[in-house]
């Protein structure tokens, strides 16, 4: 069964903030979304959309604004060959057998269509579709594609289950189990975390569970950023419960504040210069230092568009990771515009996070 997700109404469309909230919301009830659409309010072509997509089975969420919210219940009601009544003081077609303020749930031959109505700067009415999907969301760790294709294609073979991969950064694999008929996803991942020891995250949010681990070893983490401006931070503090475990994040573009803020060296700064393991070390000691925390990552690099040298190119990234016992730096080159470079040594130093301490993360 596909999962369909439109918006109709140009306030949702300029809105991007609003629109990033809404989407979470829908994926926090879908398992997956195979597409997303948007209309304008006067967009003719809404109604052959619609038809279409309920000539077959589909979880259907139309997203719509005070001005497009009967509008699109004039649609459905054409398309299901249905009436509009007036229900809750919402003006919506009559077979809609679930709703709430500014939220009705539609059956419609094998499709279900959940119309929301939003509204900028307010909570989102109920979604009141749900997903019955059997998927399950791991990552995976240390392990190159081509070998955990190798490894994990015959587990999934035997426990009736198909896996796909997503390479999110060099070393770490994002994977999507699906459950056949007669699938079995918990013994899938059970299998896969003995087979790959020390490599397997069955979790779907991996800011989540680091949280989560943090809290229960009562261990603390701090950062110094870079080219990344705050996004690692954001990484974790987006996620309820970071700050049991988050000390902060020093944000450190000048020279003067890593030297002032982190003290770094200015002999280091002044030879290596900002972009440098010998930098980016003293950086993740400095986090250390100031927060008394239990581990601290750092990050500096040229993201882009400009500033890079033929030594130092764009996309050139130093991070260190640094636990009391341990610490790994490391120097790394992405590819992409400045926001991708940005979120690529994010996710990258979430890697060497947990391997800074394995024992701790992958038991």
């Amino acid at each position: 069964m596909k999962r369909d997700v439109i918006f109709v109404g140009n306030r949702l469309i300029l809105n991007e903030a609003y629109e990033r909230y809404i989407l979470r919301n829908i994926k926090s009830r879908f398992s997956s979304i195979d597409s997303i659409s948007y209309f304008e309010e006067s967009d003719k072509d809404l109604f052959l959309h619609l038809d279409a997509l309920l000539k077959h089975e589909s979880k259907l969420v139309i997203v719509t604004t005070k001005t497009t919210f009967t509008i699109v219940g004039k649609l459905l009601s054409t398309v299901t060959a249905d009436n509009q009544v007036l229900k809750n003081n919402m003006l919506i077609p009559s077979r809609a057998d679930i709703l709430e303020n500014g939220s009705y749930l539609l059956n419609h031959n094998s499709s279900e269509i959940n119309v929301i109505l939003a509204t900028e700067g307010k909570a989102l009415p109920p979604i009141l579709i749900g997903d019955e999907s059997r998927q399950a969301i791991i990552h995976l760790f240390n392990e190159d594609l081509a070998s955990a294709q190798t490894l994990l294609e015959p587990l999934a073979q035997n426990f009736d289950v198909r896996l796909e991969f997503s390479l999110l950064v060099e070393g770490w694999l994002k994977i999507r189990i699906h459950a056949r008929r007669h699938g079995n996803l918990s013994q899938f991942i059970a299998s896969a975390k003995g087979l790959m020891h020390h490599k397997v995250i069955a979790a779907a949010n991996v800011a989540a569970f680091i949280i989560e681990r943090l809290g229960a070893h009562n261990k603390k983490l701090s950062f110094a950023e870079s080219c990344s401006g705050g996004s690692l931070a954001h990484f974790f503090t987006s996620q309820s419960g970071a700050s049991a475990v988050f000390d902060g994040s020093l944000i450190t573009y000048s020279n003067v504040l890593k030297a002032n803020w982190l003290a770094v060296d200015d002999e280091s700064l002044d030879a290596f210069g900002a972009v440098s393991a010998e930098v980016v070390m003293q950086m993740s000691e400095g986090a250390m230092n100031v927060s008394f925390s239990d581990y601290a990552l750092s990050i500096s690099g040229v993201a882009g568009p400009s500033g890079g040298s033929d030594a130092k190119p764009v996309g050139t990234v130093y991070i260190s990771a640094r636990s009391k016992t341990a610490v790994h730096t490391e120097r790394f080159h992405f590819e992409g515009d400045r926001n991708y470079i940005q979120e690529q040594s994010v996710l990258m130093a979430v890697k060497m996070l947990l391997n800074v301490d394995r024992e701790l993360f992958f038991a």
